[in-house]
């Protein structure tokens, strides 16, 4: 659910004489407790300090030690995770579609290549006319243009390439252009994350596969291959330059920074193929730019760049890194940078363009006499998004039908035990792992007093956790009397939300701590919270590691203060920490869930997106395990899914089973 959606209903519930007595518990819950600039203040220190440093080396063969192993890393790890590493091995699938005219000294051949099994990709080759011997291979890569490769300033920049003897590619990139649709939306790779296999591979293997085909040319010279693209076009530049070492020449224009400098500059959080899960832990943007040494490259960025990457801050943290690269192999000249002025706003314009045919002309083209780095009108020669477009087979994968298929078998679990023995030695195995593929720590709350005060009976105290010493999580503690128990209260909406069920809870004689972990209601982040989820990630945590261990570590707390501590979850994003929370810490006595989901799948049989519920698409975390594994894990102690839908019916009803091997009912669906 939208951000704007949930906005009506927090104004209801905290607006006074909304109910009566329901009213009261919504006027304490709405109280303050933390600054709101204070959840984004702490993720940007959380990430910015596990973003890795460049290595200290003083020689070439040191260096090339160590960039040899990050990039071994980087793909083994991040790339080709899961089924990718499968595709990876796959020989590059292409079929050529004919001809169109070009223009003056060169012609336009249509083709389609297989990026991964059923997902082909449309792109266009300039190829010069009258080739001998061999010539320079060029791929020009795009950003978030909606109309793709057919966006002028694209095809003019390959338009010049084929003039001066350059063989050029312009593929679609994914989810523009021809590729424009729902489910090539990028915040849908992360379906694929979510059953274990890189929701980045398609991305890489779409750049990898087409110098493949630029390298099978005949007449290509593997000595001089180039890659240039302006903004998601840059980020692909330079992952692709500095991963792919078949390439020689690189021009990223205005496509990234270190994760430092997103930390501190929002604009520039990137989206999911360029903050991928755990590429922080590996390697950082500034290790990228130094990885393409000694290999020519030009970084080119605006100087009132109003998008992203603007270069006052992103060049600065760049060179710091690679100069020194550079210097080692004797080869400053190869890294260059340009920035453009005029207009100087998000452009690959004619200076930006012409910054690129100098690049190409000193270490490509330094023999030709003629060569020219001024831009050579084409205009006319420019063609209408129809003409470009090359045919796709029907049923085109995309994102959410590579998902479907790749959870169809999941999660690899084996039948759960049949005897009590067998099923707790399940239970040892398996806690662990899920705590692995959730990143969750042990972690420890301490707990601030902020204010105490009693209205109409009921006694409120404001409290602030820190948990790991690096987190603050808000919390309204609730009651009336001597309580009977603790329970804990989330919800996806936030406390605010939840005033019915903790008038219902106090009235059943529970101490009531309504709790807003990482990501939710007073702990929302103010600004691009999701793309800071996503970076959370990047540097190797899950946001539903963090929320199950922010809430586990309040519920020790609590224990030690007034337990058994009952957690009571309401809506499927809240249930779903909830339950994994309830996993990993047996100080939870009790679990009561509504509106949570019957399985994970339900994600991807939704389409849904990392921009509107960042945790549930934690990496790997279906390939292991489904709600029903995770509940496994909680029995013998109750859980009680509350509403309960179908689907949670149909998956958990074999569950009651389970509970009985313990000797117990306590799995209630109702």
């Amino acid at each position: 659910m939208r951000t704007s959606q949930l906005i009506p209903l927090i104004l209801v519930t905290c607006f006074p004489g909304f109910g009566s007595e329901v009213s009261k518990i919504s006027e304490l819950l709405c109280r303050s407790i933390i600054d709101s600039n204070l959840p984004l203040a702490e993720i940007q220190d959380y990430t910015e300090r596990r973003v890795p440093l460049m290595p200290n080396v003083s020689t070439v063969a040191e260096w090339e030690r160590v960039a040899r192993e990050m990039r071994e890393d980087t793909l083994k790890t991040v790339v080709f995770r899961g089924k990718a590493a499968e595709w990876r091995k796959l020989k590059t699938r292409v079929e050529w579609l004919g001809e169109i005219p070009g223009g003056s000294g060169y012609r336009i051949r249509k083709l389609r290549y297989e990026a991964v099994p059923g997902l082909w990709i449309p792109a266009v080759l300039y190829e010069p006319e009258d080739l001998v011997g061999k010539a320079p291979v060029s791929l020009n890569v795009n950003g978030h243009e909606g109309i793709g490769k057919s966006v002028p300033y694209k095809q003019i920049r390959c338009i010049n390439q084929a003039r001066r003897g350059i063989i050029a590619l312009n593929p679609e990139w994914l989810g523009m252009g021809q590729l424009r649709s729902t489910n090539y939306q990028h915040y849908r790779m992360n379906q694929l994350d979510l059953c274990g296999t890189s929701g980045l591979a398609p991305f890489y293997l779409a750049m990898a596969r087409g110098l493949d085909i630029l390298l099978a040319h005949k007449h290509a010279d593997p000595a001089r291959v180039a890659v240039s693209g302006l903004s998601g076009g840059g980020w692909q530049t330079i992952f692709i330059s500095s991963l792919d070492t078949r390439v020689t020449l690189a021009n990223p224009v205005a496509g990234y920074s270190s994760f430092r400098t997103r930390a501190r500059h929002l604009s520039d959080l990137g989206d999911s193929e360029q903050t991928p899960c755990d590429l922080g832990t590996v390697t950082d943007y500034a290790h990228l730019t130094a990885m393409m040494a000694p290999r020519p490259t030009l970084l080119t960025f605006n100087a009132k760049d109003s998008c992203c990457f603007a270069s006052p801050h992103a060049i600065g943290p760049l060179l710091e890194a690679a100069t020194p690269i550079f210097k080692l192999y004797g080869r400053e000249d190869a890294l260059r940078v340009h920035v453009n002025f005029h207009p100087g706003d998000h452009n690959f314009g004619q200076d930006n363009r012409e910054a690129f045919y100098r690049m190409l002309g000193t270490f490509f083209c330094s023999e030709n006499d003629v060569y020219t780095t001024l831009e050579m009108p084409c205009d006319a020669e420019v063609k209408t998004h129809e003409e470009l477009i090359v045919d796709l087979p029907p049923n085109n994968g995309n994102f959410n039908s590579i998902a479907l298929e790749l959870s169809r078998e999941l999660p690899r679990q084996s039948k759960l035990p049949a005897s009590k023995s067998a099923a707790e030695r399940w239970q040892e195995k398996n806690r662990p792992r899920l705590r692995e593929i959730l990143r969750a720590r042990h972690s420890r709350a301490t707990a601030e007093r902020v204010h105490t005060l009693k209205q109409d009976g009921i006694e409120a105290v404001l409290w602030r956790f820190r948990v790991d010493d690096q987190w603050t999580v808000p919390a309204i503690e609730l009651r009336t009397s001597v309580p009977k128990g603790t329970t804990i209260l989330v919800a996806d909406h936030g406390r605010r939300s939840v005033a019915a069920e903790a008038r219902k809870l106090i009235d059943d004689g529970q101490r009531v701590l309504a709790v807003d972990p990482f990501y939710f209601g007073e702990s929302k982040i103010r600004s691009h919270d999701f793309l800071f989820a996503l970076l959370l990630s990047a540097v190797g945590d899950r946001p539903l590691g963090l929320q199950a261990s922010q809430v586990a570590a309040i519920a020790q707390w609590a224990d030690t203060h007034g337990g058994p501590v009952t957690l009571q979850a309401v809506g499927p994003r809240a249930s779903t920490f909830a339950l994994a929370a309830a996993a990993l810490e047996p100080k939870v006595s009790a679990l009561r869930l509504s509106g949570a989901m019957g399985s994970l799948k339900e994600i991807i049989e939704q389409n849904g997106s990392v921009d509107r519920t960042p945790e549930l698409f934690c990496f790997g975390l279906l390939e292991a395990f489904d709600i029903k594994h995770i509940t496994a894990l909680i029995a013998p102690r109750p859980v009680r899914f509350v509403n309960a839908s179908d689907r949670v019916k149909s998956e958990l009803t074999s569950l009651t089973g389970w509970y009985e091997i313990f000797g117990e009912q306590t799995l209630i669906l109702e």
